[in-house]
């Protein structure tokens, strides 16, 4: 059914966005690039943007969920729509863990596993019952997690420390230092895409999302250049890097350091309500997956009362509580990053082969996001790189096994 209007997509964008990026991604963009994250994150919005260009263009050509596994099917093929699928939900499973770490460093610093894993043993229930994020929750979640981005602007600043030499030596990680922390950073946009696979749900799809992607990426990197340099004012690259809470870490050193709290409480809340939308949506991408026969055919079934993917539910609970146990959150933010540039630098790869009436933007801003996916993927950290190719290659080995020629050509038009 489609309900959600241009403010609401916009709100879903901002749920989407906000609790991911803003409360975890700025240590390790500190410790690669130091100061320089400030430019980073410039870098990462311009690739951001160009990707939803050419999501927004092709979300109006194929109002339908599934985002770039349904893209790459359609314009390329379904090899590739599958590679996008896959990239998809390994990277998303991924940024699920990175949320659930996340929640865990600002509700019990010294042990963040213990309550990641609560979280999201409590969430899968809770997405297993059916229970989804509605527009209206995500409304109050994003309010929330503004208040509590205000209170670090406003301790970050007005404690007392604030120190405009915290912003010098911005080159001294060099240029990979700075794309590879914009490759991180680039973790913190990637809810944009949660509008364009709701695309059966949006009405006026052709309209809508085209301006709902862009007005929700712009807004949000305004917030992250206020945040980020307030955090850097007040503490500095080498503390934000050292922090798995980089945002309490700001706020702590000041004579406002009695904000502190609402500050974790915020990061906990938003990371939360991130944590359920991401569920909501890996595990629908999964369920179209597995009705294609791209994965295996049990992950297809729906619960016969809660209406839901209840298999996939199921698996991917298990799978993020796997990595909550066994990485910690860079590691995980680095591996969805990873995955994630690769699902948009397909969608690129789509939109460039749109014909001329379809294309609202011209082809040269769909090869710059290719190419701005490619380089930023290849220079995060070698063996993020090693690890990330390896887990697609494993996808594609067991694509081919699974593969019937019968459906090569049935999904281009």
């Amino acid at each position: 059914m489609r309900r959600l209007g241009l403010a609401d997509a916009v709100v879903v964008g901002l749920g989407s966005m906000l609790g991911a990026g803003v409360f975890a991604s700025f240590a390790p963009a500190a410790a690669a690039a130091g100061a320089g994250l400030l430019i980073a994150l410039a870098i990462a919005a311009m690739v951001a943007y160009c990707n939803g260009l050419a999501t927004a263009q092709l979300a109006a050509r194929y109002p339908e969920s599934g985002g770039a596994y349904r893209y790459g099917r359609h314009r390329l093929g379904p090899v590739w729509g599958f590679l996008a699928g896959w990239g998809f939900v390994i990277g998303k499973t991924a940024s699920c863990a990175a949320m659930a770490l996340t929640f865990g460093a600002y509700t019990w610093p010294a042990h963040p596993a213990a309550p990641g894993v609560a979280a999201v043993m409590v969430l899968t229930a809770v997405n297993y019952l059916g229970i989804a994020r509605t527009v209206s929750v995500t409304r109050v979640l994003v309010a929330l997690t503004l208040v509590a981005l205000t209170a670090v602007v406003v301790a970050a600043l007005g404690g007392g420390h604030a120190d405009p030499a915290n912003f010098t030596g911005w080159t001294g990680a060099g240029l990979t230092g700075i794309t590879q922390a914009a490759a991180l950073l680039f973790f913190a946009f990637a809810g944009y895409a949660r509008i364009a696979t709701l695309g059966e749900e949006v009405r006026e799809p052709a309209r809508i999302i085209p301006l709902a992607i862009p007005l929700a990426l712009g807004i949000v990197v305004a917030i992250y250049a206020t945040v980020g340099a307030a955090a850097l004012a007040a503490v500095g690259p080498s503390k934000l890097a050292r922090s798995a809470a980089p945002l309490a870490a700001a706020t702590q050193s000041g004579a406002l350091s009695w904000l502190t709290p609402m500050v974790r409480v915020g990061g906990a809340v938003a990371s939360a309500g991130v944590l359920l939308s991401l569920l909501a949506g890996v595990g629908r991408t999964i369920l179209a997956m597995a009705r294609d026969r791209e994965l295996p055919q049990a992950l297809a079934a729906v619960h016969y009362r809660y209406q839901v993917p209840h298999r996939a539910e199921i698996a991917l609970g298990l799978a993020i509580i796997t990595i909550v146990l066994i990485a910690d959150v860079r590691n995980a933010i680095g591996f969805s990053s990873f995955a994630i540039l690769t699902y948009y630098a397909i969608a690129n790869a789509a939109s460039f082969t749109l014909p001329g009436r379809q294309r609202q933007w011209r082809r040269p801003l769909a090869v710059l996001g290719f190419t701005g996916c490619a380089v930023l993927a290849l220079t995060l950290p070698l063996s993020t790189v090693l690890t990330g190719a390896a887990v697609l290659t494993v996808g594609l080995l067991g694509r081919a096994v699974r593969f019937d020629p019968r459906s090569a050509n049935r999904d281009r038009e």
